[in-house]
């Protein structure tokens, strides 16, 4: 078996060029343009996940090292160690020594960088700036917020946004093309609709649909990607403005037991859902949206979620029954 045929979809459809990233266009040149002068500041990158991050931090190291990337970039995971041991060590270590070839510094990733500490983001400031003449840094989070201000006024802060409906939907034809797959346009749509604009999850829902049949339907996709089809969470919404409670709850329980799912997926399925209420008036869905989010936050605060979700489902049938 080749190594392409156990290769993860993630990995294996990375790009490895600037054209081949999607959906950060902007971002793309204004970095395309440091990397053709040999020359660039630490760059922050943050944004959601599977957006390109990572992707186009490789992509500049390949590009300016070529052959010899590996040499002249380290990358690190904040989250695995946070301390601020790991950076004074390693980035210390790594940094101390000049950069192999004719460019005049080395790259250190830093991903997932929110989950530092506050006393090792200071650590790692003060380690920018000693080694700014052997070293740039690639910074990567989800929130710049949680970066201190020191390191975002030492960085050129780029935002990431979820990838559009039209690249989402090139991503889908390119890897459908290659791997031989049949994806009709309403299943592209849930596509797009489940991986919310995050590549590595689309790649991720594709690959496990895969497996299972090379014709990829809407329901193969929802089942492999533990979600309710949508008209499931409709059909219980439109119960809870008909006033059918027991009806709702027993349709709720079924389609959770059915695909395996949790609390937190069902609320964020049934707010999106909650748009889309055709006979319901505007001021009515707001209040359904603002209770969702009650029912979010005592969900994630370890409250007990079949409860929590009966209690949603009869806030919703009060809220329409006035």
């Amino acid at each position: 078996m080749e190594p392409e045929d156990i290769a993860i979809w993630t990995e294996k459809y990375r790009p490895h060029d600037f054209d081949e990233v999607k959906g950060q266009d902007e971002i793309v040149k204004r970095v395309e343009a440091f990397v053709k002068k040999k020359n660039m500041p630490h760059l922050l990158f943050a944004g959601p996940a599977g957006v390109g991050k990572t992707t186009l931090s490789l992509v500049i190291a390949k590009k300016l090292f070529g052959s010899q990337w590996r040499e002249n970039f380290l990358e690190l995971n904040a989250s695995d160690e946070r301390g601020i041991d790991v950076v004074r060590v390693k980035v210390k270590d790594f940094a101390r020594t000049r950069a192999i070839g004719d460019v005049p510094f080395k790259i250190i990733y830093l991903d997932e960088c929110d989950a530092l500490t506050r006393e090792a983001q200071q650590a790692l400031r003060r380690t920018m700036e000693n080694y700014t003449q052997t070293c740039r840094f690639i910074l990567s989070c989800n929130y710049s917020s949680k970066i201190i201000d020191p390191i975002q006024s030492r960085c050129t802060v780029f935002r990431f946004k979820p990838l559009p409906k039209e690249d989402i939907y090139k991503i889908i034809d390119k890897i459908a093309k290659a791997e031989d797959l049949t994806i009709d346009s309403k299943t592209k749509e849930a596509l797009y609709e489940l991986s919310q604009g995050d590549c590595r999850r689309l790649e991720n829902i594709m690959q496990s649909s895969a497996a299972i049949k090379e014709k990829i339907t809407e329901d193969v996709i929802y089942s492999v990607a533990s979600a309710a089809e949508p008209e499931e969470i409709n059909e219980v919404l439109a119960l809870c403005v008909k006033g059918d409670f027991s009806a709702a709850k027993n349709k709720l329980l079924d389609t959770m037991l059915n695909h395996g799912l949790a609390g937190i997926d069902v609320i964020k399925q049934v707010q999106q859902e909650i748009w889309k209420l055709k006979d319901v008036d505007s001021r009515k869905k707001l209040e359904m949206i603002k209770e969702c989010g009650e029912a979010e936050f005592r969900m994630v605060e370890g409250s007990d979620e079949f409860i929590q979700l009966e209690s949603l489902l009869a806030k919703f049938v009060l809220i329409n029954s006035r």
